[in-house]
């Protein structure tokens, strides 16, 4: 455990700091993580985070162990001093659930090497300290949002805006001032909504990308990430279920290849359309890391 000079662990001190803040979730992102450069009192200013990673998880997909597990290490391994961090849940628009914010954060990068000179040692020790206790306090902070969320979904909501939810969250990322920028969907990516839906007869339909395209324009849904990097996993996933009542339920979880080709293109298009670049559409893993 990393230490304050006197005696107090870093990591303690930092869960003080940010029970007396104030967060808006469903409003802009607000850091939640204490500054380190305003704790150590080194007298500088933070330098801009180099890029952020926004995490989307779709409550109506139910994840299995090894997909938890592969979310969790996927964004553990993007955690590391520069880095900004925003985690959101979304469903649909009913039901008691909503699009919104459950944590964000900013891991600070270290001091500038040619102005470490004019800092005091004592300053500066307490300031190396506190950025290694920063990075575990932002990790647990963002894993524990993510195990809360995903436990909570279900496939029993009978509807799912996936695309409604995208645009909103695009809007965010190309607000933000970090010259990388991904975004992580976990999602189905099974649209359920007044726009249309990708369900039939308990699986996904094979659906016309170029008609779902037009509809969705149409709808005024295109969004603009500004650039930004996209992964998607869990795509084309189904809830193990039998009771033919579940949202997009099957009882063989059988996707057919030229179905999910389908899918693919669409969102390929929608991103496309949407100032994104889809690295990585995972059917349901992801292959490569989010990087």
């Amino acid at each position: 455990m990393i230490r304050h000079p006197h005696g107090a662990p870093i990591i303690i001190l930092l869960l003080l700091l940010c029970a007396n803040r104030t967060t808006v979730l469903a409003a802009a992102p607000q850091n939640q993580i204490p500054s380190c450069y305003a704790f150590s009192k080194v007298g500088v200013l933070p330098p801009e985070f180099e890029r952020t990673l926004f995490v989307m998880i779709d409550q109506t997909t139910m994840l299995n162990a090894e997909l938890k597990q592969a979310l969790s290490d996927s964004v553990r391994s993007f955690l590391r001093p520069g880095t900004s961090f925003t985690i959101i849940r979304f469903s649909a628009f009913s039901q008691g659930r909503y699009l919104d914010i459950v944590s964000t954060g900013v891991l600070e990068q270290p001091i500038p090497h040619e102005i470490r000179n004019s800092i005091s040692v004592k300053s500066l020790k307490q300031f190396d300290s506190c950025v290694r206790g920063q990075v575990e306090f932002g990790a647990k902070l963002a894993l524990s949002s993510i195990e809360k969320i995903v436990s909570d979904s279900t496939s029993g909501l009978e509807k799912s805006d996936v695309m409604a939810s995208l645009a909103e969250v695009s809007r965010i990322a190309k607000e933000s001032r970090a010259p990388r920028r991904v975004v992580l969907v976990v999602s189905d990516m099974l649209e359920n909504s007044s726009i249309s839906s990708f369900y039939e007869k308990n699986g996904v339909r094979r659906i016309d990308p170029a008609k779902e395209m037009k509809a969705v324009e149409e709808n005024n849904f295109i969004g603009d990430f500004g650039g930004a990097s996209v992964y998607v996993m869990g795509a084309g996933l189904l809830p193990d279920s039998t009771d033919g009542k579940s949202k997009g339920s099957s009882k063989s979880g059988y996707r057919d290849p030229k179905t999910m080709t389908a899918l693919k293109q669409f969102w390929s298009s929608y991103f496309e359309k949407s100032n994104a670049k889809l690295e990585e559409f995972g059917m349901p893993a992801l292959l490569s890391p989010v990087q």
